[in-house]
């Protein structure tokens, strides 16, 4: 594939007038942080034109949400994105990211087309190590849904959470919050939710995802996200699934954006004052975010995980028997060398280990 279908497309750069201003020499702390606080009010727009995946929320305390809803795969997105905060110049941005994703922001394109192909041992015992084995298998096979976009579109997905990374680089006073909920606790959830025959369903769908996509095919899916969308197609017969993976999220992102638009301290009299906040998610998790919106909501209930049951126990067991019997037979038939040379491989050493009964 040509190299120039491979790198990322960025969005028109920025004006001189959205770049930070050059501060007068001797100036004090205290009047820098005047000055540019001025200029910050001067370039927000207070009824800016707005791409049509945007929408304007409102909190009671008078402080605006604008939630940027995107496709993951979209150069459009990442227009859109820059669009919207270079208009607002907002006191936050937050981002459908958490912790265990952040390394998104900073990998260059091509790097991450690589890691999103690259599905080897070592990515599989790190998913199993920091999940468990069910959860961790998913999670490669999920990388393996957004590794076949990835290599239909040479495309690498999240360029639209880079391109909000940099353009709140530029505005003053800016912070940048991952909003989303971890992903060790949505896999172990969304595990847990399905029986034994739903999961080797669900994963044999995603083995064996193959469909080709086009730029088009992304452009089209603008109202709705196309990885969302590809995965909403695989988990329609399970309930279960889409309300741990996306309306439980939902919630969560809610959750995070609310707290994000808290009033800010102005620092020309020290009160407080409605904050302006961007929100970047997949444009499927808006109208979750719109009914929630004004809702009570519990997220120590989406937070919490169950503890493994006595037949996950009984299962994993089975299965670490059979490895053990498996090797055992090896060693028989190659001699004690090989069976030696297979325990000191970390993936028998991750998969044999910690077999201890969970408590009634």
């Amino acid at each position: 594939m040509d190299q120039s279908n491979n790198s990322e497309e960025e969005s028109p750069g920025p004006s001189e007038d959205d770049m930070l201003p050059s501060l007068p020499s001797g100036i004090s702390n205290a009047e820098a942080i005047e000055l540019l606080w001025q200029v910050r009010a001067k370039k927000r727009q207070s009824s800016p034109s707005l791409p049509d995946t945007v929408t304007r929320l409102t909190t009671p305390d008078g402080s605006l949400v604008y939630l940027v809803g995107t496709a993951h795969f979209s150069d459009s997105s990442k227009r859109d994105v820059a669009t919207t905060i270079r208009a607002v110049q907002p006191d936050v941005v937050v981002v459908e990211l958490c912790q265990y994703r952040v390394s998104m922001l900073k990998m260059d394109e091509k790097t991450l087309l690589k890691e999103a192909k690259d599905i080897n041992l070592e990515k599989v015992q790190q998913a199993i190590r920091q999940n468990g084995v069910m959860s961790g298998l998913m999670q490669i096979l999920l990388l393996k849904v957004s590794a076949h976009i990835t290599e239909q579109l040479g495309m690498a997905p999240g360029g639209e959470f880079r391109e909000a990374f940099r353009e709140a680089g530029r505005v003053p006073f800016c912070k940048f919050h991952l909003g989303d909920r971890p992903i060790p606790v949505t896999f172990k959830r969304a595990i847990a939710a399905l029986s034994l025959w739903q999961k080797a369903r669900l994963a044999w769908g995603l083995c064996f995802l193959s469909d080709p996509i086009s730029k088009e095919d992304v452009e089209k899916c603008k109202q709705k996200d196309l990885l969302e969308q590809t995965m909403s197609e695989m988990i329609g017969e399970f309930p279960a699934l889409h309300r741990t993976i996306v309306a439980e999220r939902d919630i969560y992102l809610t959750h995070t954006l609310r707290q994000a638009a808290r009033c800010v301290e102005a620092p020309s009299h020290a009160q407080k004052v409605p904050a302006v906040v961007v929100g970047v998610v997949g444009m499927g998790h808006v109208p979750g975010i719109e009914r929630n919106w004004d809702k009570q909501l519990n997220i120590q209930e989406i937070m919490s995980v169950a503890p493994p049951s006595r037949f996950g126990w009984v299962l994993r067991t089975v299965l670490k028997g059979t490895l053990l019997g498996m090797l055992g037979y090896a060693c028989y038939r190659a001699g004690g060398s090989v069976g030696r040379a297979l325990l000191s491989v970390p993936a028998f050493q991750s998969i044999l280990g910690g077999s201890r009964l969970p408590p009634a």
